[in-house]
């Protein structure tokens, strides 16, 4: 990670972006020794891919098998 004080963030900013996308690079820009914003990677989200927390669930029954008499819950009055 790079750090960049805000008064060299417009002229070092065609050389950022080119490192970050050539390498992955991340930098964090700073005003008055706080910082402000973070540059990162661009991720392109894929609606096909599932989330890393979903894809752990595991399902231990069939949800598309049909239910037994047995299985369906009594009617309430």
């Amino acid at each position: 990670m790079k750090a960049l004080k805000i008064r060299e963030f417009d002229p070092n900013l065609l050389q950022a972006l080119t490192e970050i996308e050539e390498r992955g690079g991340v930098f964090v820009i700073y005003r008055n020794e706080k910082p402000v914003a973070k540059l990162i990677p661009h991720i392109e989200n894929s609606r096909l891919t599932p989330h890393p927390v979903m894809s752990a669930i595991k399902i231990n029954y069939d949800p598309t098998e049909v239910l037994s008499h047995d299985e369906w819950p009594e009617e309430v009055d």
